[in-house]
């Protein structure tokens, strides 16, 4: 029997859910992000943490953060080449509140954010 899918600790839910080219058709192919899968490429790509201090974040296993940061990397290749509608919605996440161990750390829905660094490893 397959062990159940645990929920991942999202900070806050995305400002803006839907983004795509200004010139799409009505009827536009469209790609979904999950909720979990915003919140890696936010903590990784923008917040400058490691795929191990996001695990944490998340409550998660590193190699979960991994499978999930693949994948929402290739759909936002995908938006962005072929000119597809992005919409960020659903997965499986709960929301942070501010009995959990590490919110503020990385948490925009607190005021924390997170450790910034440089591409060269520097804290900022």
């Amino acid at each position: 029997m397959a062990r159940p899918m645990k929920r991942r600790r999202v900070c806050s839910l995305p400002d803006n859910n839907s983004f795509g080219p200004l010139n799409s058709p009505a009827g536009a192919e469209r790609v979904n992000m999950t909720v979990d899968e915003y919140e890696t490429i936010r903590l990784i790509d923008l917040e400058n943490f490691t795929q191990e201090e996001c695990a944490q974040q998340m409550n998660v296993a590193r190699s979960t953060v991994q499978g999930i940061y693949v994948s929402a990397r290739k759909k936002l290749a995908e938006s962005l080449v072929n000119g597809k509608l992005l919409f960020i919605e659903g997965g499986e996440y709960h929301l942070c509140d501010e009995a959990d161990d590490f919110c503020g750390r990385g948490c925009r829905k607190h005021g924390g954010r997170g450790r910034r660094r440089n591409r060269g490893g520097q804290k900022l």
